[in-house]
């Protein structure tokens, strides 16, 4: 059996000078799933925005003794997401440039919205598989939380031993992930190039001072969150639903926009309502329940299209 030293020479360079699929301007001409293999251990996949507009990011990690999956997507249906089949595909290369006899994936989940965990029903009844679940219980227990959210727990995947905290304020039972061999900081969508929606503020404040101590005290190489909504203009965001993008901002982030998006969500903090900054979009309180009216309308009226071209 073929160990791999994950701690020697941590963090190692890792390939995020990628093209994202960004859905397309006229039909589905992207694939349902972009996989980037940001180096041998670790990859990147995007849900296409033909598929679903959110076009979240999901992150597979492989360790000497499982691999992690963090989030699953915003759909269920393998036919238009096969997501189980491509991880499965994914396991055994990497199986079988690394062989041994017995190995796990854990799917787990950056938080529990809808857009994250709509994909975990793909990999029901399949062998050596365990889905963490969603509940805020399920992630204490599963993680070895004693004391949420302010602890930082270790999940060991056999020599890449990953630090997990606690970062409520988007959803109570939000996580993030250091990872020391890449260097990465996993934010789901506390922290990404988009729009924040902070259902608790006081929390998501928490959160965010705790994100940047994590990052000021470990060598962090780049923050990713799970989605990608800011264009390359300075505080302007694609709309709610936009299927195309052709302009994104890139999906890494630097520690100092960390600080940057902790100090604007100080800034406005007492003040409801979107407030735009250059890299994010912080909205407070009754812009959630706004945006999410609007994509119950949006997808009234694709229900309503598909119905009527069916």
């Amino acid at each position: 059996m073929t160990e791999v030293d994950f701690t020697h020479a941590a963090p190692v360079p890792t390939d995020l000078d990628v093209a994202w699929v960004h859905g397309s301007r006229r039909g589905h001409t992207d694939p349902p799933i972009q996989v980037h293999k940001a180096d041998p251990h670790t990859v990147v996949l995007r849900q296409s925005k033909d598929v679903d507009y959110e076009g979240p990011f999901l992150f597979l990690l492989f360790g000497n003794e499982r691999a992690v999956l963090f989030d699953t997507g915003a759909t269920a249906d393998p036919a238009r997401f096969p997501l189980a089949d491509t991880i499965e595909a994914l396991v055994v290369e990497w199986l079988r440039e690394h062989p041994r006899q017995a190995y796990e994936l854990v799917v787990a989940h950056t938080h529990a919205h809808g857009d994250h965990v709509a994909g975990d029903v793909q990999f029901a009844g399949r062998t050596d598989v365990t889905v963490v679940g969603t509940d805020l219980a399920a992630v204490q227990d599963f993680f070895g939380f004693t004391d949420w959210p302010a602890q930082v727990v270790t999940l060991d995947l056999g020599g890449r031993v990953l630090e997990v905290t606690g970062i409520p304020g988007h959803h109570e039972a939000s996580v993030a992930v250091h990872d020391p061999w890449t260097g990465w900081l996993l934010t789901g969508d506390t922290v990404y190039p988009g729009r924040l929606y902070v259902e608790d503020v006081p929390a998501f404040l928490d959160s965010l001072d705790r994100l940047v101590a994590l990052a000021s005290s470990r060598p962090v190489t780049a923050v990713l969150g799970c989605h990608v909504e800011m264009t390359r203009t300075p505080g302007r965001d694609y709309p709610l639903g936009a299927t195309w993008q052709p302009d994104e901002a890139p999906l890494q982030m630097t520690v100092e926009q960390l600080v940057a998006v902790r100090d604007a969500a100080r800034s406005v903090a007492d003040r409801p309502g979107a407030h735009a900054f250059d890299d994010v979009v912080v909205w407070n309180g009754p812009c959630r329940g706004a945006a999410l009216r609007h994509r119950a309308r949006l997808a009234a009226y694709r229900l309503r299209t598909w119905l009527a071209t069916g």
